[in-house]
């Protein structure tokens, strides 16, 4: 029997890049998964695949910057035993040219969504009394990064809340984790993540497939008493000082 056998994930932006990668290796491992995101085409697409696999996959569609959308999601979901929190937004920018409208875009996609689908998910899970909850963080929240307030101040939040969620719901059964990605090759232009190879000790940047691996532990039975954690997956980038230039002779 695989892992996940008998167990339904919901995956928050499942249609490309890191979702998509942990839809796939989830269904692999067994479960029914629900994928989700804006765009119906590219959602059956991810669908078919699982299905030509061999595996059970459902799309439903949903803006998660709309509450009412949340909500149905959650609703349309039924019983679920693996969420992982995957949508989010980025506006890049100099802070005081980021508007109001693009600041309430960027909280309401990544951080009141997660917010309101696991408060709608996690009582159910802990009345069941098992099931894992991953949010999709990063590097950024711990590094900092220039013409990106907005966004960072959201991905450190998500760090904070996965622990308070952690020590809220971890008695009843139910473990919420992060996973903090560094450079990943998803929708982001190959060019722009190439200048970080030189700061990454593994010299190179990180696969989807990669960061798929690291969920589905976590949501499976070999991370049963990871709790709380959130873990860099950046092939060390998070782990060393940046280099420093050269001393003049």
């Amino acid at each position: 029997m695989s892992e996940f056998t008998g167990k339904t994930a919901l995956i928050t932006g499942s249609t490309s890049g890191i979702g998509r990668a942990t839809a796939l290796r989830l269904a692999a491992q067994g479960a029914d998964v629900v994928v989700t995101g804006r765009d119906a085409q590219r959602g059956a697409e991810v669908v078919d695949k699982i299905k030509a696999d061999g595996g059970q996959a459902r799309f439903i569609a949903a803006d998660l910057t709309d509450r009412a959308d949340v909500a149905r999601l959650a609703e349309a979901a039924g019983e679920v035993d693996v969420l992982v929190n995957g949508a989010a937004a980025n506006i890049f920018g100099p802070s005081a040219d980021i508007t109001a409208e693009q600041y309430d875009t960027l909280l309401d996609s990544n951080l009141r969504a997660v917010f309101l689908l696991t408060v709608a998910l996690a009582p159910k899970m802990a009345e069941r009394g098992h099931g894992s909850i991953i949010n999709i963080s990063s590097g950024s929240a711990v590094m900092g990064d220039e013409n990106n307030a907005v966004y960072v101040a959201t991905k450190g939040a998500l760090n904070a809340i996965t622990r308070a969620w952690a020590a809220e719901y971890g008695p009843s059964g139910v473990r919420v984790n992060a996973v903090q990605p560094g450079p990943t090759y998803t929708s982001v232009g190959p060019v722009w993540l190439d200048r970080y190879i030189n700061l990454i000790p593994l010299r190179r940047v990180g696969q989807p497939e990669e960061l798929a691996e690291v969920i589905a532990f976590l949501a499976g039975p070999g991370g049963s008493y990871i709790n709380g954690a959130t873990i860099p997956v950046d092939g060390g980038l998070t782990a060393v000082e940046p280099p420093k230039p050269p001393v003049a002779a």
